[in-house]
C-alpha cells in the first residue's frame, strides 16, 4: 500500500483511482484476487510504475550489502 500512497502522492494516480486500487487490495484475498483487478485500474498502476521506474528497481542487481555483506568505506588521512 505504501507505493499506491505514492504514487498518490506524486500525483501519479488520480484520488479516485487511489481509492479504487486501495479498496481492491483490501477485499483480496490472496494475490490472483489482486491481479483480477479492472484493467482500467492496472493501466494506471502500470504507468505510474513506469514514471516511478520500479521495473528498473526490480531488475537492478542486489546491493552489495545484501544477506548480511557490509561494506565499509575507509577514510584516509594525509600526513
Amino acid at each position: 500500500m505504501k507505493t499506491i500512497d505514492e504514487m498518490l502522492h506524486l500525483a501519479l494516480l488520480t484520488p479516485d483511482q487511489h481509492n479504487q486500487v486501495s479498496a481492491w487490495i483490501a477485499q483480496a484475498d490472496s494475490p490472483e484476487e489482486i491481479l483480477k483487478m479492472p484493467p482500467a485500474l492496472w493501466r494506471a498502476i502500470e504507468r505510474a510504475s513506469e514514471v516511478m521506474g520500479i521495473d528498473d528497481d526490480l531488475l537492478r542487481p542486489p546491493a552489495l550489502d545484501a544477506d548480511g555483506v557490509h561494506c565499509t568505506s575507509v577514510a584516509h588521512t594525509r600526513h
